[in-house]
């Protein structure tokens, strides 16, 4: 396990699309422990793979809720509703924030590191954190939403 370097706004890695994870091998397995450990030490609440310059579809949350570390493979957003405005910042983007209106409520569907799928409806913070985080994962970056 490594503390991996994180891509900063300007890089062209976070402005890129992210392809599927088609297998989940051990070095999947060791991307996603290595992302875990790099948002911890950078004190974060998610981490997207493009982030480390990894151009694939995963990234992990913990909004500290007692859950610990989720982790979401080839996300997809089924619905979202609602509306919530707050601060937001971005390991990518460092010693910023900004205030950003995103949905309230999402509904995501993904694989967890052992290739299972689930569903997860959630609300407020991790609401935020999912949307950001998949976000990432088209290329896109919460200062796009600046208005």
């Amino acid at each position: 396990m490594a503390i991996r370097k994180i891509r900063l706004n300007g890089d062209e890695v976070l402005r890129k699309k992210c392809k599927p994870v088609k297998e989940i091998t051990n070095r999947t397995l060791k991307l996603i422990k290595d992302m875990g450990e790099t948002m911890y030490e950078a004190d974060g609440v998610g981490l997207a793979a493009p982030q480390v310059g990894i151009l694939q579809r995963i990234f992990v949350i913990d909004v500290y809720d007692d859950n610990g570390l989720r982790v979401f493979i080839n996300p997809e957003i089924l619905e979202v509703s609602g509306s919530q405005k707050g601060p937001e910042g971005c390991l990518s983007v460092p010693n910023e924030e900004a205030e950003i209106e995103r949905p309230n409520y999402v509904k995501v569907k993904a694989l967890n590191e052992k290739g299972e799928e689930f569903v997860l409806e959630a609300t407020e913070l991790l609401a935020r954190a999912i949307l950001h985080e998949n976000d990432h994962l088209d290329g896109k970056l919460y200062i796009d939403y600046i208005k």
